[in-house]
């Protein structure tokens, strides 16, 4: 028997402490930041992190429903050699199998994937933010939604507290609108992003390129508000920065802030030598058609400290 000045001893102590956390159950192992779905945005938004300096101490995991395209996201992401060691790409299947052994959990999340790639899309997102997310939640979960959710009249200036449409009886909006919910019922928040470009992707290069001969549908003059993809990237980024004492639980409309119309989004593509051979196509609208909403993120530029490097689309097209 061990006599009692040995068991109240320091050294005995700490025997006794080594040894329970010896076969204590694992700690959970928090990896940095995870990135949900690595298409056009996904992938920007990694290229971001890993070149920010306030990210510089931090490693980035991309995180996809399948491997066919992991190659492609290392060189689409990766700059330098040194990026290697804090950029890794895996399929969501592999990070859940590894959880079942490490416990792995995320500091930042963001779940940028889009609805088609889902059965059910809510139940994705919360998935992602209850099995990514680590539990403290002393970071991020952020979550990329649309600005199409806001219900809004002909030609109203819809902000952040504007309603949404009812997701019942708009059920393509309405998958949407309950991840949304989800995420934000879970602590995060979500960015309600203008419709996304680049150069060769968007609505200028659909009209452009397809509707020459059976025309674009909608009138010439409805309002379109827009967003370059790497702006969108750049926004998550900010919300990430500011963290969840500014972002949590909360929504914020994301756009350039110079809403265009049909037509001048194919005036200003015209400009730019990619398009320049092209033609005005006809517009099918009548005046009778809804022009559509204008954003008004002024409230969410303010609150994540954010602003677009393309002030509008007009500026990026005669920039290319």
């Amino acid at each position: 028997m061990l006599s009692s000045s040995l068991m109240l001893s320091p050294l005995f102590t700490l025997m006794l402490t080594s040894v329970a956390t010896a076969f204590s159950a694992p700690a959970a192992a928090k990896a940095d930041i995870a990135v949900v779905g690595c298409g056009v945005l996904g992938t920007s938004l990694c290229r971001q992190l890993l070149s920010h300096p306030d990210f510089a101490s931090r490693s980035v995991t991309a995180i996809t429903k399948s491997s066919a395209r992991h190659d492609d996201i290392r060189k689409q992401v990766l700059q330098s050699d040194a990026d290697r060691d804090r950029f890794t790409v895996k399929t969501m299947e592999d990070v859940l199998a590894a959880q079942e052994t490490s416990s792995l959990s995320f500091q930042d999340v963001v779940f940028c994937a889009p609805p088609s790639g889902f059965d059910n899309y809510p139940s994705a997102v919360k998935e992602a933010a209850e099995k990514l997310w680590a539990a403290d939640k002393i970071g991020s979960f952020v979550f990329t939604s649309s600005g199409g959710v806001y219900e809004g009249v002909d030609g109203e200036t819809v902000d952040e507290s504007s309603p949404t449409l009812d997701p019942e009886t708009n059920p393509r909006s309405g998958r949407i609108i309950y991840a949304e919910q989800e995420a934000i019922a879970l602590g995060g928040c979500a960015l309600r992003l203008a419709g996304l470009y680049t150069l060769e992707r968007g609505a200028h290069n659909y009209w452009l390129e397809k509707c020459q001969e059976t025309g674009v549908q909608g009138r010439e003059d409805g309002i379109v508000n827009l967003l370059h993809y790497d702006d969108a990237a750049s926004a998550c980024l900010a919300a990430l920065k500011v963290g969840p004492t500014v972002n949590a639980k909360r929504t914020f409309l994301i756009s350039d802030g110079n809403p265009t119309t049909r037509k001048g989004i194919c005036e200003s593509a015209l400009k730019c030598s990619v398009y320049s051979k092209n033609s005005m196509p006809r517009f099918l609208g009548s005046e009778e058609s809804l022009r559509g909403k204008i954003y008004d993120g002024s409230k969410s530029n303010e609150a994540l400290q954010w602003q677009p490097k393309y002030s509008s689309f007009d500026s990026f097209m005669t920039s290319c």
